[in-house]
This record gives structure tokens, sequence and C-alpha cells, in this order.
């Protein structure tokens, strides 16, 4: 079961293998969650090896760790292959070091699903200076990032990146600053998947 259609990866599985295809974006889910873990029970009840692939780290933001207990509380013997996370990952090919001695002695990586008091469970934390927040899945929300950070102290000049496709052929770069984030995403047209990048080291 695998969420990247055209990856080269797919194309090496075993000619005899059947591939399921369970990919998700925002509001296209291929299968459910549910459904998801129910195909993958079943094939592993029926004798079969399941490979459920996923891109980048299947414990972070990948919902790996939910498909483990599931099949883990069924009995099914489950062995995860690490992935690079993608926060790491895509800065990485951008040329931007998430961490730095003069610029960055933290990193904090967070979902920004839903741009609320509660999403980034600590705006303030996340607005100091001399950290850098990863922020997977804020593309749709990143205007209301932006607004909230500023709003608990973080500088409307920090600098931010935002990596579309990253670490594929067609990855793109577009950096600014954080008071323009929501404009560039829209003026500039960064697709999803993307990940935002904020902070000195940008």
């Amino acid at each position: 079961l695998h969420g990247v259609e055209d990856a080269e990866v797919v194309l090496r599985v075993r000619r005899e293998a059947q591939r399921i295809y369970v990919g998700k974006s925002r509001g296209r889910h291929a299968a459910s969650q549910a459904e998801i873990n129910e195909m993958m029970l079943g094939f592993a009840k029926a004798g079969q090896t399941v490979v459920r692939l996923k891109g980048g780290d299947p414990f972070v933001f990948g919902r790996g760790g939910e498909e483990q207990d599931y099949l883990r509380r069924h009995g099914i013997v489950v062995v995860a292959v690490p992935g690079i996370t993608a926060a790491l990952g895509c800065a990485a090919v951008a040329g931007i070091p998430l961490t730095h001695r003069d610029h960055a002695k933290g990193l904090s990586i967070v979902s920004g699903h839903v741009p609320t008091e509660d999403a980034l469970a600590d705006w303030a934390a996340f607005s100091r200076r001399g950290q850098t927040l990863a922020i997977y899945m804020g593309l749709a929300n990143a205007a209301a990032i932006a607004a909230g950070l500023v709003r608990h102290g973080a500088s409307p000049a920090s600098p931010v990146a935002l990596i579309e496709n990253g670490t594929l052929p067609e990855q793109r770069v577009v950096t600014g600053a954080l008071a323009d984030l929501g404009s560039l995403a829209v003026r500039l047209r960064v697709n999803s998947p993307a990940l935002i990048v904020i902070g000195e080291v940008v």
C-alpha cells in the first residue's frame, strides 16, 4: 500500500506484487485511515507480507504510529524501516541548516493543519528568536500561522522558506519574510506538499 503514484521506488516492487494506491492530499483521500488499517490487517492475516510505503518518515505526522499500534493490537508483527524526516531532507536539499551555532540553537517540528491557538500549542515559545520552526501541512493556513507567530512576538521580518516538492527533481524553494508568508504562498502559487521553515537559518 503506497501513497506515491509514480515514484521510482514503487516501480521497483516485484512484478507479481499487488500495488494499492492509498495516497492522501488535502481534501482528497484514496482510502480512509480505517480502510487502510483493515486492508493491511486483512492481507497480513491471509499470510501475505505487507509493505506500507510512505514518503519520508512514517512516524512524524505520517500516521505510522497509529498503523503500527492497530496491527500490533491484532497480533501482527510490524517492522519499521526509517525514512528521512521531511523537515531534515527538504531543508538539506534546499541548503538550509535547521540548526546553526550562530543562528539557531533549537528546532521545533509542528503541524500547521489547524490555525488556532491550540494548533501551535505554544505560540509564544515558537515565536522566540534563535530557533528554527519547521511546519508540516501548513500551506493552506500560512497567513494565519504567520499572524499568530507575529502576535506572540515573532519579528515580521523573520526569514521564511516554502519548500515545495522537497527532495524531488521538481523541488522549488520560495523565500521571504514572515509577514508576507500567506501572500507568498498565494502569489507564487506554491502547491502541496510544501514545508514551511521559519528562522534565521533561512
